[in-house]
């Protein structure tokens, strides 16, 4: 039995509304046969003393993934969001931007320049990313 692909979820968690959202991203890449990790899940509460664990949590969850997920929904991209997205390229890993406002913010760019060819995979819709999800695992 080969073990399952892991997935990074990337995405704002400052309000209940957010947090709520990447647990359903989360739930669809597991129901895509993904194992996760969730930032607000799977690290201890945010506290001055624990930011650095925080920090060195998400970048070897990053370093240990398969693909990173990334929400792009907002006017702006997360500045962390965007930081993950970085590092991810930096260390080769397949990243798919998820940007479900129909929005654009210019004619010929839906997100950030910069962040938006980082991305190997960017998708308008949920259904969208569960087809993405499902080829990826099955492909790799």
């Amino acid at each position: 039995m080969t073990a399952q692909p892991r997935l990074y979820v990337a995405g704002p968690l400052f309000d209940e509304g957010e947090r709520w959202f990447q647990e359903r991203l989360d739930a669809l890449a597991v129901e895509c046969g993904y194992e996760t990790f969730l930032p607000h899940r799977d690290n201890p509460d945010k506290t001055v003393e624990t930011t650095g664990v925080i920090f060195r949590n998400n970048a070897a969850a990053i370093d240990d993934c398969s693909v990173v997920l990334a929400n792009l929904n907002g006017v702006m991209t997360d500045d962390g969001t965007a930081w993950e997205i970085g590092y991810a390229y930096a260390r080769n890993k397949p990243i798919v931007g998820l940007h479900t406002d129909w929005r654009m913010r210019f004619e010929h760019e839906i997100v950030n320049l910069m962040l938006e060819y980082s991305l190997d995979h960017l998708v308008r819709s949920l259904d969208e990313l569960r087809t993405l999800l499902t080829e990826l695992r099955t492909a790799g």
